[in-house]
């Protein structure tokens, strides 16, 4: 308990002027001077707050007076200074809750804005608790991370200090969704319904859950978001039907609509391919629904994209030549991005003429397929800001867009796009076993492998 808890949290000492805009502040036998403006910034219910408040004399607070100066760099500049270092992580949050700054110390730490992607490399480990590798994981905007690894959830706060580890009733979770730093959405392709889960105390706070006409209980193959719906694709038990739910975040979860919905009969593969990814498009409010399927005559899958309020696809894209290992839509590029399941090659459509006849470009070598072998099986690609991340075995390539001139030619037509590749990371971070999931959070990239117990953590290396 902070040493005046329920009372007054400084004492008084020597006069100061109430006119003046200086104040000065005794931390533990040490002064310190700042301006009633910059103590200002730290809000109105901090601790800093009511010192700047306090015209009569100067404050002691018996605490640490070196954290106290890092914090106070904090609201002069909004950064850590370098000496922060020098400090664990766990006692620059304890005495940010004390003083009531918490929020800025996350806003420098885990800034979203603060992501360099040219400057990633693998800077920390996460270890997890016993012999299951990743299956999915899911982060919050600054940073927060859950990880599914078999039939446990294992969570990290922004500072990714670990929070708990919880058990649940799946034998392994296929798809996860952080709902808030706190809840989690899960399920699995082998077990019925979706489960909303209290990552703090364990427990399942609801299941939503999806019949078809033959009321058989369905799996869930996907789940996606935006600011106001929460997506989920579900697949019957027999296979034999699928489709997306869309709830309402800012309601309970209550089921606002079916799209998709798709009965299959005889031999309609199309209609057989459930969605295995689904993204928000926030500039078109549009869904990305995308899957795939391995038979006979190869891959082949579809991309459609949902308007949810009228039930209606707007566009499609049906694969079937060197169909999609994984896809993904960047908003700030306008562009579709997939990795080619036979050639492992990154191809590009531009969707500012979403709807028209367009055809994907291939960014690389354009390199020949031999014959029975996947060079892209496994690979997945994720956009995040204006660069696009691919993971091939166990390598990630960071593709960007270069500009060269002008977007639209005297034509009225679109001007051919540049698009250059970079390798990530530092020698020692290249190869390894083959990368099974990518995500974002804060100004972090997260990576896991194959057969490896923890996730890693790769950073730009600020303070």
């Amino acid at each position: 308990m902070p040493p005046f808890a329920g009372s007054n949290p400084f004492s008084y000492g020597f006069h100061q002027e109430s006119n003046s805009s200086i104040v000065t502040i005794d931390v533990g036998g040490q002064l310190f001077q700042t301006t009633k403006q910059t103590l200002a910034l730290a809000g109105s219910k901090s601790l800093f707050s009511k010192i700047s408040n306090s015209n009569e004399t100067i404050p002691f607070i018996d605490r640490d007076p070196e954290i106290f100066s890092v914090l106070l760099s904090l609201l002069r500049t909004g950064n850590l200074p370098s000496k922060a270092k020098a400090f664990d992580i766990q006692d620059l949050i304890f005495e940010s809750q004390f003083y009531g700054v918490e929020n800025l110390l996350v806003n420098s730490q885990s800034d979203p804005s603060q992501f360099d992607a040219f400057n990633l490399e693998k800077s920390l480990v996460l270890p997890l608790s016993g012999r299951d590798s990743p299956s999915a994981i899911s982060t919050t905007q600054y940073g927060s991370l859950h990880v599914a690894h078999g039939s446990k959830i294992s969570s990290f706060d922004w500072a990714l200090q670990r929070k708990s580890t919880i058990l649940t009733q799946f034998t392994a979770i296929d798809s996860l969704l952080a709902l808030s730093p706190k809840t989690a959405a899960a399920g699995a392709t082998d077990f019925s319904g979706l489960q909303i889960i209290d990552l703090d105390k364990g427990f399942v706070k609801d299941t939503l859950n999806w019949e078809n006409v033959t009321r058989s209980g369905s799996t869930v193959q996907a789940i996606g978001s935006s600011p106001e719906y929460l997506f989920t694709s579900f697949e019957s038990g027999r296979r034999n039907s699928n489709c997306i739910m869309v709830y309402d975040l800012n309601d309970n979860l209550r089921p606002v609509a079916e799209i998709g919905h798709y009965e299959i009969f005889g031999a309609e593969l199309d209609s057989a391919i459930p969605s295995t990814k689904l993204q928000w498009i926030s500039s078109r409010n549009l869904l990305m629904a995308s899957g795939s399927h391995s038979g006979p005559s190869g891959v082949s899958g579809n991309i459609r994209f949902w308007d949810i309020r009228s039930g209606n696809v707007v566009w499609e894209l049906k694969e079937k030549s060197d169909c999609f290992s994984d896809v993904t839509v960047s908003d700030s590029l306008s562009s579709m991005f997939k990795v080619g399941v036979n050639t492992g090659e990154v191809f590009f459509m531009d969707l500012r003429n979403m709807g028209a006849d367009n055809s994907w470009v291939c960014l690389g070598d354009g390199r020949k397929v031999i014959k029975g072998k996947k060079e892209g099986f496994g690979s997945k690609v994720e956009s995040h800001g204006n660069q696009v991340f691919c993971s091939k075995g166990g390598d990630i390539e960071l593709w960007s867009e270069v500009q060269a001139g002008t977007i639209t030619t005297r034509e009225g037509g679109l001007q051919d796009r540049v698009f250059r590749r970079n390798l990530m990371g530092r020698a020692k971070d290249m190869g390894g076993s083959r990368i099974t999931n990518l995500d974002f959070g804060g100004n972090k990239m997260f990576v896991t492998r194959t057969d490896q117990q923890c996730v890693e953590v790769w950073s730009s290396g600020r303070v």
